[in-house]
């Protein structure tokens, strides 16, 4: 992280931008506006240095060596697990479990949490969630007999909250929500969501994947017993993710997957299991990634969280005002203090039209179901484009992308 992002006490976009080679690009021929953060966010100087240089520099397997190399990539990469469990709240760095991403945060759930539930026992997700927080109850409604309880969504994008709180009875083992919706942008009420599944004694596993990068989390605070983030979307590599574990719960479940690092001793007759986290840490990890997303850790926390939210809402309010001005358009969520996304349609023309033509300008938004098939039922659409907002877009990029669209639009209608 730079002196002039450390020294920062408001957010400054231009500061920002400078952090982002790919930012200096053209795309067919126009400066690239990219508002596709929500599928993956771009890269600051500070990660990809940082990836680089452990190739460079100090590559080695972590945890298993006792040369310089290997004492200097161990160290490296629990710095990161500790970065993490500070940046989450949490109050161990042993609650952190570095996984792929959040997908195999939510699977590893599934997997370990699920070994607990029998046939009839309830699990509770929303129409709002992405499949990856989907699938892995389907597997264990179609393995174990555990019944899938979906809570609605309102015609403005909020969990319906008097209906939630009636599927909730002593058959009910998880809850399963978003954090924040990678279609709508709905922030869900996490604390409230805590309190009534555990009166029953249920668990919440809240996917974090959205919301970890658009506000600052508090585990304590929140209450969860489980919270999954992916580095992809936290301006860091992908192939690293984390999944976060409050009390003794990685004490209890049932490893994921068997083999190296995961263990304290093979005996041809059993198998002791090494120390939480690394009992759920089978194989090498991915050394590199973990590192570098221990520097997007880094990077985010030495900007003004509260004030690159405002920076984002603003964004998206100008952006939504701009929609206002095209005949047919129609947004998907409209909830109060949403986080920065917005997914749109217009009449007569397909979201995958739309974004094509809209390359063509140079602006990258993202078009189709968006890994959501239950909510585009719920709002009976096929897809939507969407734009999402990130640290380091610009007012000029909405304008761009608003232009954009109307070229685009009369291409089509």
């Amino acid at each position: 992280m730079t002196a002039e992002l450390r020294s920062m006490t408001e957010f400054d976009v231009t500061a920002v931008r400078r952090q982002f080679p790919i930012l200096e690009r053209e795309v067919n021929g126009k400066p690239l506006v990219y508002l596709d953060s929500a599928a993956s966010a771009q890269k600051p100087e500070a990660v990809i240095e940082a990836v680089a240089d452990v190739w460079r520099h100090s590559y080695a397997n972590v945890h298993r060596g006792l040369h310089t190399l290997a004492n200097e990539a161990t160290e490296a990469f629990e710095a990161s697990r500790g970065k993490l469990a500070k940046f989450l709240g949490a109050a161990s760095a042993d609650q952190i479990v570095f996984t792929k991403g959040a997908t195999e945060a939510i699977n590893l759930v599934a997997d370990s949490f699920g070994a607990t539930l029998q046939e009839g026992d309830e699990i509770i997700v929303s129409q709002m969630e992405h499949h990856s927080n989907i699938v892995p109850w389907h597997f264990l409604r179609e393995r174990k007999g555990v019944v899938l309880k979906w809570a609605p969504v309102t015609d403005e994008g909020a969990l319906d909250m008097e209906a939630f709180d009636a599927l909730v009875t002593e058959r009910t083992k998880l809850v399963a929500i978003t954090h924040m919706s990678n279609v709508l942008g709905t922030i869900s009420p996490i604390e409230a969501i805590v309190e009534k599944a555990h009166a029953v004694g249920a668990a919440v596993l809240v996917d974090g994947s959205q919301g970890a990068v658009h506000m600052p989390v508090d585990m304590a605070e929140l209450g969860c017993d489980f919270y999954v983030v992916t580095g992809h979307k936290l301006y860091g590599p992908n192939g690293a993710g984390a999944l976060y574990a409050a009390g003794d719960w990685l004490d209890r479940l049932r490893p994921y997957q068997g083999g190296g690092e995961m263990i304290a001793e093979v005996r041809e007759d059993g198998v002791v299991y090494a120390d939480v986290p690394h009992k759920f840490e089978a194989g090498t990890p991915v050394i590199a990634e973990v590192i570098g997303l221990g520097a997007a850790i880094d990077w985010l926390s030495g900007l003004d969280r509260i004030a690159l939210m405002e920076h984002e809402r603003q964004l998206m309010d100008r952006f939504e005002a701009g929609l206002a001005d095209f005949e047919g358009a129609h947004i998907l969520g409209r909830t109060q203090d949403k986080g920065a996304i917005t997914s749109f349609g217009l009449a007569g023309a397909h979201p995958h039209d739309l974004a094509q033509l809209m390359d063509k300008y140079g602006v990258a938004v993202r078009a189709g179901h968006h890994c959501a098939h239950p909510l585009m039922q719920r709002f009976g659409v096929v897809g939507t484009l969407r734009a999402s907002f990130a640290a380091y877009n610009t007012q000029a990029d909405v304008d761009a992308a608003l232009d954009a669209l109307r070229k685009a639009k009369s291409f089509l209608i």
